[in-house]
């Protein structure tokens, strides 16, 4: 879901060692570097070095994470303490410069490179053990695998992808769910507890080398505004009353799926019915959410299947749509060199990602595609970032990136938007019949909210945890039971069994075990709309913004390439304003995009006397294997291997 951009450095202890030689730089009495002159040549040597020694360490990164061994595990560490030293004589250089003495566009571009990472640590030790518990991390969540049944061994192991994920999106057995949701968390969270303090601790040394309070204000500084904590609240609070509405309505379908017993109408409900291994999208649930049963289907995987999709038409399909517009086509590179599927001979990161190698020319997306919907939307959310790379792949380095992390999330998502519709679908051959009435739009968009609304709490909610972590409000002793306080509270969600200090569930998140910062995924999913919204007007669309389809609009194509163009070189209010004519966060666009679903949830859970939240906070579910279950019998487990009953047989 990430784009990868791995901090790249040059060899800047030799810029300026050239500089002193040749008398460029001169620093006497202790003042500080102002000419402008010396800036220039130091920022452009600078960004000649950093590709070739950024393109080296984002190689390796690679190597190790499309093929997990020893080997290149080690490799890729060697080599990244050489590169953290390169980034220290960066920290070294730029501490000789007065950085506000410069015109602005300079002021902008020394100030990127004030903060260096672990870098910034004096004890070599310490950097040596934070790369240790960061690729340990990496390592586990990566290789994880269930393999008892209550105690008891499986035949064969299962990961995360595809075995377990398929299980949590195609079963309604409750027995199945709460076995591959328990199972992931002891194999990948309880592990990770103990690296884990540390490396909080290790991070807070690295704040304060680099001159933050904690490492929550370093990921906030990436947005450049002083409130962003406020600001997020504020869209939170404008959305909540949304997703509240939606909540109660699921809640009543998984209770006539799953009885009185699992499901309380008045309650948070068990994480594990959701259809998602976080909970975070609900859109496996659809065939129990559709307003009207029996108009034509929204989710195409079937008809993926049905007419043989492989991983690499998708890939292709996802590029026409993109071309279509007017933006840039794939490079060979990226073809030649992306995994796109998952390799049966080693052990790999599934988690999907973009990659900017930082040498302007290569660039690709790790991915274990699946053939369904859900991944046909990823790929367009992952060449989405690609797209980005591509368009400011002309700037200086330090300007190679999204006018803010949620503007780089945002791109593929926007354009999906459009690739989601039933009309688009159609016109590609995708959807076999296209239905455009009331019904049908209440079924799309009831199948939308399931991603996107069903999303914003728990993107609004992962980094609450962290700041919080990070700044010593939540300490040790209180992970595992300050995480499932906010997950109740702001997702309305409960585990389906008691958690304790020996869980620690937060690692089951692949964000979270490998410190990717998650507030970018909760502004992606609000400004998307912002931007769905404007492309939508130049593209003249008439009709309500959720049937949209921009598709081979170039005037929609040229003002979001305008935006992407920029980069990080002007503060993300100044690209917001180029592509939106706005130049705050805003949630409007989503409200109205919502707008006729949000009308009938109110009205259906009126009528059904819906209690909207979820007072009974206390309220727990049994354990399925200490009580008796109240449950209807599945029909659809799936396994790869074989279905979870015949693997009982054996055992």
């Amino acid at each position: 879901m990430a784009a990868t951009k791995v901090m790249t450095c040059g060899q800047v202890f030799l810029v300026f060692v050239l500089l002193v030689l040749t008398q460029t730089i001169s620093r006497s009495n202790g003042e500080l570097i102002t000419d402008e002159v010396q800036a220039r040549l130091f920022l452009q040597e600078f960004d000649r070095v950093v590709q070739i020694k950024g393109s080296r360490m984002a190689e390796l990164n690679w190597i190790y994470s499309t093929n997990i061994t020893d080997y290149n595990r080690e490799m890729m560490t060697e080599y990244k303490l050489e590169y953290t030293d390169y980034w220290t004589e960066v920290g070294q250089n730029i501490s000789m410069f007065n950085i506000s003495a410069y015109p602005p566009e300079l002021e902008r571009k020394l100030g990127f490179l004030k903060y260096i990472g672990s870098a910034a640590l004096k004890d070599n030790e310490t950097i040596v053990e934070y790369n240790t518990i960061v690729t340990d991390a990496q390592t586990l969540y990566s290789t994880g695998e269930v393999c008892t049944w209550k105690n008891k061994p499986l035949e064969t192991c299962l990961p995360l992808d595809p075995d377990l994920t398929d299980i949590m999106t195609t079963s309604r057995n409750y027995y199945d769910l709460y076995w591959a949701w328990k199972g992931w968390r002891d194999a990948v969270g309880k592990p990770a507890r103990q690296e884990f303090i540390r490396r909080v601790e290790i991070l807070q040394e690295i704040a304060e080398a680099n001159d933050y309070d904690d490492m929550g204000a370093v990921w906030r500084s990436n947005y450049e505004v002083d409130n962003l904590e406020e600001q997020a609240e504020k869209l939170y609070n404008q959305l909540r009353p949304l997703y509240e509405n939606f909540h109660a309505y699921v809640r009543r379908k998984l209770y006539k799926r799953y009885g009185k017993t699992y499901v309380n109408l008045r309650g948070p409900i068990p994480a594990h019915l959701l259809g998602n291994m976080w909970s975070q999208s609900w859109g496996s649930l659809n065939d129990l959410l559709e307003p009207y049963p029996g108009k034509a289907a929204v989710d195409i995987t079937d008809n993926l299947k049905s007419k043989n999709y492989t991983a690499l038409q998708m890939f292709e399909v996802a590029e026409e749509f993109f071309t279509s517009l007017g933006l840039l086509p794939m490079t060979q590179e990226f073809w030649n060199h992306s995994m796109i599927e998952k390799p049966e001979d080693r052990e790999v990161v599934c988690h999907a990602s973009a990659w900017d190698f930082g040498n302007a020319k290569d660039f690709r997306i790790k991915m274990c595609t699946d053939i369904n919907m859900k991944e046909f939307v990823t790929i367009h959310h992952e060449m989405g970032h690609t797209q980005y790379h591509m368009q400011y792949k002309h700037q200086p380095w330090v300007y190679r990136g999204g006018a803010n992390p949620g503007f780089h999330e945002a791109i593929g998502d926007t354009l999906a938007l459009s690739v989601a519709t039933p009309k688009h679908l159609h016109a590609i051959g995708l959807l076999d019949e296209l239905q455009e009435d009331d019904e049908s739009d209440l079924n799309f968009l009831m199948f939308m909210a399931a991603d996107k609304i069903a999303f914003l709490p728990f993107g609004y909610l992962m980094d609450q945890w962290r700041w919080a972590v990070f700044n010593g409000t939540i300490t040790p002793d209180q992970y595992n039971t300050k995480w499932w306080e906010l997950r109740t509270k702001y997702q309305g969600i409960i585990p389906p069994v008691k958690r304790t200090e020996a869980d620690f569930d937060p690692a089951a998140k692949y964000h979270i075990a490998n410190d990717v910062a998650y507030i970018r995924y909760f502004i992606s999913f609000v400004i998307q709309f912002q931007f769905h919204q404007s492309l939508c007007n130049v593209s003249n669309n008439t009709g309500p913004l959720h049937r949209c389809d921009i598709y081979r609009s170039k005037e929609a194509g040229n003002l979001i390439s305008d935006m992407m163009k920029m980069g990080a070189s002007e503060p993300w209010p100044d690209a917001m304003e180029v592509m939106t004519g706005q130049r705050e966060f805003d949630a409007s666009a989503l409200m109205e995009y919502f707008q006729p679903l949000t009308d009938w949830l109110i009205k259906e859970n009126k009528r059904n006397g819906e209690v909207i939240g979820w007072p009974n906070t206390q309220w727990m579910p049994p354990d399925p294997f200490g009580a008796a279950p109240h449950v209807m019998a599945s029909t659809t487990v799936l396994f790869v291997c074989a279905c979870l009953e015949l693997l009982l047989l054996r055992l």
